[in-house]
């Protein structure tokens, strides 16, 4: 599920939340007395910004739009129009340029590691501001399957093998692909792991995985308050254990923006599925 799918799924968890408590005592008022006629009104839509810069040679994207109402279907509510300039500590300005509505490309270029970039959106009369610091790189140095017994079923379980460094703390997000779809993303940090050699067990829901599937795994070096923010997204939409109470994640945006500005790092193996 993309960034901007979970934010306004989150977005509309909180509006569903009050509509519940709204109905409920609707219920309880009604019997005792008479029907009582909800009127549900819709937010004020809210700009949000997914904004990445990494260490490729690419074309790097921030996507802007708004919120939906909560009586629309989810969609991308693309927004035209903003100005994206991308800062450096030298004083270099990279200007991101709108390719098609709502999504904006820069020229191409490799983000460096260890590089605190601040990204500024100017749109409708307001400048929104995010920094992000590019960890430094760690590769992904093999990738491994084993099967697991869960419930009396076995399934097979990919595993990355990496070297933690030991110098700082590390977050980590995985992208999981496999038959060529991305399947799921698993999230980690390096608090027991610090310095030491890593065998990551990527829980994924690919129950049907089999010897001879091709499999590709994507490993992203995180700053610490993207992770905070994608850790917080996984535990309201459930991926980490039951949901919380919803709730925005933290941005790293200011002016009241949701979404993230990540500069992170990418390392990507691709395996096929074989069990020793």
């Amino acid at each position: 599920m993309k960034v901007s799918q979970l934010i306004a799924l989150t977005y509309k968890k909180s509006e569903a939340k009050v509509f519940t408590l709204l109905l409920l005592a609707g219920i309880l008022f009604a019997s005792c007395e008479k029907v009582v006629d909800i009127d549900l009104k819709d937010s004020e839509p809210k700009l949000v910004i997914e904004a990445e810069v990494n260490d490729l040679d690419t074309n790097h994207v921030v996507r802007i739009s708004k919120t939906i109402p909560f009586t629309e279907t989810n969609r991308f509510n693309s927004l035209s129009g903003a100005q994206v300039v991308l800062s450096t500590p030298g004083g270099q300005k990279i200007t991101f340029t709108e390719t098609e509505k709502g999504v904006y490309k820069s020229p191409k270029f490799a983000g460096v590691p260890g590089t605190r970039y601040v990204l500024d959106v100017n749109v409708e009369g307001k400048v929104y501001t995010a920094s992000s610091t590019m960890p430094l790189a760690v590769k992904l140095d093999s990738l491994g399957f084993r099967k697991l017994s869960f419930f009396g079923e076995e399934v097979i379980v990919p595993l990355a093998y990496y070297k933690d460094p030991k110098e700082a703390k590390n977050q980590y997000l995985f992208r999981i692909k496999a038959k060529d779809e991305e399947v799921q993303e698993s999230l980690t940090e390096d608090r027991f792991t610090n310095g030491n050699n890593v065998t990551e067990t990527l829980f994924t829901d690919l129950d049907e995985l089999a010897e001879g599937d091709s499999l590709e795994v994507e490993m992203r070096g995180l700053d610490l308050p993207v992770y905070k923010y994608y850790f917080a997204i996984a535990q309201i939409s459930g991926e980490g254990g039951p949901p919380v109470a919803p709730s925005n994640p933290n941005s790293n945006f200011n002016n009241g923006a949701l979404g993230i500005f990540s500069a992170h790092t990418i390392f990507t193996l691709k395996a096929v599925v074989k069990l020793k």
